[in-house]
């Protein structure tokens, strides 16, 4: 009910729950959009003319959005210098393993140290401006990037060492075959005559498969009328193995074989006097005792048996 002393009349609204809330909703705008416009029409432009207390007020305001903005500024730069310490400590770890693989691949630790840039741990011991912060960012970033240089190279020279090792003939030519007549000067099972022998004897039974002693390309597969049935593979660098008096070839020339693939068996044909593979391994075109090379691979699967019982968890 609204009452006017002045005309004496009254009048009465009847607002419902609708109502009520419609009109308390606009009469919430009309004080917001009245807090803006006196906020700008008034306060702003009283501190813009220099108005008697209004400059004070401003100086207040603007003092204490600074300081927010300070502060907030503050937290992000710590925040980024403490991570960025965590970062070049990790770099520190990633220097010595370097070293160590480094080591590991034949290349001199030295110079994986030498080829970095400037770095060490960031010490926080006072507050680091914008400025410096992105210096220290800028040495990080050329101390990884040399890091990542460094490492492939380390890669690539264990990547070549590996495949050089896959291309040694380590591997047993016959499994778990002791060898029967060694390398060197023997009496000759046909003649009675002292000759040299070129390789290393290996009886088993016909049959008994004859496996590469390592990774390499088939060059010659015939028969020979001293070695019979015969297989010579080519490793590279100058280095060739040859099978002889096989029953079976299971190769031919051009095939590429695997390290302890299967390339033919055990036989007698050729001047043999009974089944046995005869194993020769050639560098440069000279015979050398095959027994050397075998026994290196024992001894690396021995060290490598050795290194996973340690580090078995």
């Amino acid at each position: 009910m609204i009452t006017d002393a002045w005309l004496a009349r009254s009048r009465a609204l009847h607002l419902s729950g609708y109502k009520l809330i419609g009109a308390g909703l606009l009469v919430s705008i009309l004080l917001m959009l009245g807090s803006v416009v006196t906020y700008h029409g008034v306060f702003l432009e009283g501190v813009r003319q220099g108005w008697p207390g209004f400059a004070s007020v401003g100086r207040m305001v603007h003092r204490s959005e600074l300081e927010t903005q300070e502060v907030f500024m503050r937290e992000n730069l710590d925040a980024m210098a403490r991570k960025l310490g965590e970062m070049q400590a990790r770099m520190l770890q990633l220097e010595s393993l370097g070293e160590r693989v480094a080591g590991l691949a034949g290349l001199n630790p030295a110079e994986f140290k030498s080829n970095l840039g400037a770095g060490g741990v960031l010490v926080a011991g006072r507050d680091l401006s914008v400025s410096e912060l992105m210096v220290a960012m800028d040495r990080l970033d050329l101390s990884s990037s040399s890091r990542v240089d460094w490492l492939t190279v380390v890669e690539s020279r264990l990547f070549d060492q590996k495949i050089q090792r896959t291309m040694v003939p380590t591997e047993q030519p016959v499994s778990n075959v002791p060898v029967g007549s060694p390398f060197g000067f023997r009496i000759d099972p046909i003649t009675g005559r002292s000759a040299l022998h070129t390789g290393l004897d290996f009886p088993a039974d016909t049959g008994t498969p004859i496996l590469a002693a390592a990774g390499g390309v088939v060059v010659v597969q015939e028969y020979h009328p001293a070695y019979g049935n015969m297989v010579e593979v080519d490793h590279g660098n100058q280095l060739i193995t040859r099978y002889a008096h096989a029953s079976r070839v299971d190769v031919k020339k051009g095939d590429i074989v695997k390290r302890g693939q299967k390339i033919a068996e055990v036989g007698s044909t050729g001047r043999s006097t009974g089944p046995h593979l005869h194993f020769e391994v050639w560098v440069s075109g000279v015979p050398h005792d095959p027994q050397r090379f075998l026994a290196a691979g024992e001894s690396m699967a021995t060290a490598q048996l050795q290194t996973a019982r340690t580090h078995k968890p």
